[in-house]
């Protein structure tokens, strides 16, 4: 069934358009399954079990770190992760470059965007993100390389609205990169939608899709978090 609903979703993007599977709370066999379905990025919320994960599943899989992620955990993974989709303030991402230069790495991370009508989200907001980008302290950070922004658009049925906030952060990301990276190419990033807002999100422009219960039916909430 994973390989069935893994094709549906594949057929609904562009080719530009990167699939996250959105694995958390799934079991190991359930990746397996997906994994053997052609499917090489996943994308976790928890490092506990995104480290249980990364232990025993093939080492090629490209792994996507997309929950709020404490400042202390960053050591756990900085070895394998290969994007962190929600870098929120500049102490993470101090912390995350510190983290990286110890494994001797470079670690890419999103620049997670507030624009939801909802407080339990965390992020930038469109201000604060160009003030921080601006103040430049940003660049002593040799370890870290920021290829884009993240956003969720506010949880509701509202598609006009989703649209609207995901068009506001496309023009954000365009500001951005205009105005900070122009000469990065690597700034190309904008991971905007999940399963039932995707199809919004990738007529805003999005380049990266975070897909779960589609792929994996609902979440197994027993899992060990």
């Amino acid at each position: 069934m994973i390989r069935e609903n893994l094709q549906e979703v594949k057929a609904t993007l562009k080719p530009e358009v990167k699939l996250v599977a959105v694995s958390k709370f799934h079991p190991v066999e359930a990746l397996q399954e997906a994994y053997d379905a052609g499917q090489r990025v996943f994308g976790e919320s928890h490092v506990q079990e995104l480290v249980a994960k990364e232990e025993v599943l093939p080492k090629d899989i490209e792994w996507h770190f997309i929950g709020h992620l404490q400042t202390n955990k960053v050591k756990y993974m900085a070895s394998f992760v290969s994007l962190i989709h929600a870098v929120d303030s500049l102490k993470l991402l101090k912390e995350i470059d510190k983290q990286a230069q110890k494994c001797g790495r470079t670690i890419d991370v999103l620049l997670q965007i507030h624009v939801a009508k909802e407080e339990t989200k965390f992020g930038f907001t469109p201000e604060e993100v160009k003030d921080m980008l601006a103040e430049k302290s940003w660049k002593e950070c040799q370890h870290v390389r920021i290829v884009g922004l993240m956003a969720m658009a506010t949880n509701t049925d509202n598609e006009n609205q989703i649209a609207q906030e995901f068009d506001m952060v496309q023009q954000l990301f365009e500001e951005v990169k205009k105005d900070f990276f122009a000469s990065e190419p690597s700034f190309k990033e904008l991971s905007m939608g999940m399963s039932g807002d995707y199809l919004i999100a990738q007529k805003h422009g999005s380049t990266m899709v975070r897909v779960g219960s589609l792929i994996f039916g609902m979440r197994n909430y027993e899992v060990k978090r």
